[in-house]
């Protein structure tokens, strides 16, 4: 009974929807997404509701408005993205449209020569917003109301004197009629012009440094001045831009309708406004792109159109897009304000997880397993010289490298390897290494991926993705947390992923979730080529090629096993267990000089993370309710090393019983007779003397033969 139950535990805490909900979450497209459905919800509704809402002619007409429109609204998302806000658009909307008619029909001028003509008007208009909010640094609202009064004073003023007599003249261009009412692949021309700078932009301001600038200055401007970029340049550009977005609407407009009025464009920057929030631009500055502003414009056209052609008045629909926008603004606030926090109290989703039985290793409980004091006079090597070596490894020439946390690789030689020198600062978080054929360095990273030292210490990388997971939310094709690796005969090197879901620092997580995140990866050298061959392991950790070339051994942390993978041969990928009846969670696997294979063991197992790991419900409650220096984590601050067979047979272990030379233990490589100790939080690197070890053998050699 209590086997069915635990069954059904684990099912249910496996296929829990939570993460699935948490990653969609925390993807960034989730902004586009919800307007994007909206969206595609009004035209379904209201082609429901309202008669021949399908209609050619309807959309066509809707359509070229919607081009018209989504130049101001890509001019106020880019002064919002800055972290500003432009309420003169509407009227610089306004002016383009009264002087591209003006000067088309009244003074004769040329359309290619009108165009630019307004394009530089906007630009000056914009210009005269930069100014005075980005260099004299007034306030980004009242400037703009101040320039909108101003702007639309104007356009009343040419409307009085100008509108009687721009009716007596007409003037014919087919340039301009094109523009205004002319289709080009079925598509009209006003939508393919916005569809071009919509993609132009949209690579500017993602995918180019003034694009950074921009939406650095409107995430934290104070902290875009401190990292050197010119504020008060950019957002001074950015006006500009907007003043030339919005007088390019303008042509459009009146090349369609031909026509001025003083209240042309008159609420568009609320409208306009609208539209970038529904889009899921922020308001606060710095998230958005011109995709969501275009999504929330079709969105804002849809509505009105919609409610229009039901038979509300400008009235009731003037109101309703003002409800709507205060809506978009206080969901936009509270999501902001909110979304870390909800995300982090779901994020992290328990599973079940129940292990072997532990052997019994205290005093008196006989060997292999009993604690010892074989470490606790160990030689210290680099004490405070080195600041936590979570990998050790010896070169040809007998020196000895350890992996640290300043991002560095540190080497010791010389007599009792007293001569300290940094090897490489590769940055990131260097953690397992291995030698290839040609004396190269190896080395995991984690955060960076797979990276290379060659003899002289230029780094160079090898990869940092591989193959993506189509069924999962989260792409997992980045690599977030390489931790070992070993090299094949063939030159292959097989690395280990501890887990795809947590970074470096926050990597004791993932022993609260217990899920499978970890994976084995494989990079093949000779084609460049990164693919995923094993899936699902509890933080896959440790990797050694066995002794003959066939296999690797690799060990899972949290689940307290080490596991074999064929790589040729007969069995060539199946898996099989080798050990699961260990004291605690196993780390870096080596060779040993007598066949055999050497463990480090992080931490020990204890009664109350066993039973937790059983218990998914309150590992869950632990998370939503306590601070997370407050959660119970794995007891990885004392460990020990192992020693085992090929079969899977521990043969002797080595602990320090007072935890005071090495409490921590992450790897250990065997050297000409001595066995050395790195460990991920300790101030040293350990080495002692092995019994009846062979005192001419080495790793490199092992490997790759004597040169």
């Amino acid at each position: 009974m209590n086997h069915f139950k635990n069954e059904l535990l684990k099912l249910r805490y496996r296929w829990s929807p939570q993460q699935f909900v948490a990653d969609l979450l925390a993807k960034r497209w989730m902004d586009a997404f919800i307007p994007f459905a909206m969206m595609v919800t009004l035209i379904i509704v209201f082609g429901q509701l309202i008669d021949n809402y399908y209609n050619p002619y309807n959309i066509a007409e809707m359509v070229r408005e919607f081009a018209e429109f989504g130049f101001v609204a890509m001019a106020m998302a880019f002064v919002v993205i800055s972290g500003g806000i432009d309420l003169s658009v509407g009227s610089m909307f306004a002016i383009a449209n009264f002087m591209t008619v003006m000067l088309f029909q009244m003074f004769g001028w040329p359309v290619w020569l009108v165009i630019l003509a307004i394009v530089v008007l906007g630009a000056l208009m914009g210009a005269c917003n930069g100014v005075l909010i980005g260099y004299l640094k007034t306030g980004a609202f009242l400037t703009t109301m101040v320039t909108l009064i101003m702007f639309r004073s104007f356009v009343e003023l040419l409307d009085q004197h100008f509108s009687i007599k721009i009716a007596s003249f007409y003037n014919e261009s087919a340039v301009l009629d094109f523009l205004g009412e002319g289709n080009l692949f079925g598509v009209p021309l006003s939508v393919l012009v916005l569809l071009i700078l919509f993609f132009v932009g949209n690579i500017l301001l993602t995918r180019s440094r003034p694009g950074w600038h921009v939406t650095a200055i409107g995430g934290a401007r104070r902290s875009a001045r401190q990292a050197g970029i010119p504020v008060e340049r950019v957002i001074f550009f950015t006006y500009v831009i907007s003043g030339i977005l919005s007088s390019l609407g303008g042509v459009v407009y009146a090349a369609r309708l031909g026509s001025t009025h003083a209240l042309t464009g008159q609420g568009w920057e609320i409208m306009a406004l609208t539209a970038v929030v529904m889009g899921g631009v922020s308001l606060s500055g710095g998230r958005g792109t011109f995709g969501r502003a275009l999504i929330g414009t079709l969105i804002v056209m849809l509505l009105l159109n919609g409610i229009l052609r039901l038979g509300a008045t400008g009235a009731v629909s003037s109101a309703f897009l003002g409800f709507i926008l205060l809506l978009a603004i206080g969901l936009d606030a509270k999501w902001l304000k909110n979304r870390h926090k909800i995300i982090q109290k779901i994020y992290v989703v328990p599973g079940y997880l129940k292990l072997a039985e532990s052997p019994d290793f205290q005093p008196g409980s006989g060997p292999p397993f009993e604690i010892n004091n074989r470490l606790q006079d160990v030689e210290a090597i680099g004490l405070d010289q080195v600041e936590g070596p979570e990998d050790v490894i010896l070169d040809r020439q007998g020196r000895l490298y350890g992996s640290c946390r300043q991002g560095w690789i540190v080497r010791f030689s010389g007599p009792n390897f007293s001569r300290r020198e940094i090897f490489s600062r590769m940055g990131g978080r260097p953690l397992g290494m291995a030698f290839d054929k040609d004396d190269n360095l190896i080395v995991c990273n984690g955060g960076m991926g797979l990276y290379g030292i060659r003899p002289n210490g230029e780094v160079y990388k090898l990869t940092d993705e591989t193959n993506r997971t189509w069924w999962k939310v989260n792409d997992d094709s980045r690599l977030v947390l390489a931790d070992d690796l070993d090299i094949a005969p063939d030159g292959k090197i097989y690395f280990s992923e501890a887990t795809t879901r947590y970074e470096m620092h926050e990597w004791p997580v993932d022993g609260v979730e217990l899920r499978g995140n970890g994976r084995i990866i494989c990079y093949d050298p000779a084609t460049d080529t990164t693919r995923t061959i094993i899936r699902n392991l509890m933080f896959a950790n440790g990797i050694c090629i066995a002794h003959d070339g066939q296999s690797f051994l690799f060990a899972e942390t949290w689940r307290c096993t080490v596991k074999r993978y064929w790589i040729a041969g007969p069995k060539k990928g199946k898996i099989e267990l080798v050990l699961d009846n260990m004291p605690g969670n196993p780390d870096n696997i080596n060779r040993a000089s007598d066949g055999n294979y050497w463990l480090a063991i992080a931490g020990i197992m204890t009664p109350i993370m066993q039973l937790a790991n059983r218990m998914p419900g309150f590992r869950k409650r632990m998370c939503k309710r306590l601070p997370g220096d407050e959660w119970l984590f794995a007891n990885i601050n004392r460990g020990c090393i192992l020693k085992f067979s090929d079969s899977g047979e521990v043969l002797e272990s080595y602990w320090d019983k007072d935890a005071q030379s090495h409490s921590m233990i992450t790897s250990m490589r065997e050297d000409r007779g001595y066995l050395y100790i790195g460990g991920i939080s300790n101030n040293r690197i350990g080495r002692i003397k092995l019994e009846n070890a062979d005192p001419n053998w080495s790793g490199p050699n092992n490997y790759w033969g004597k040169r």
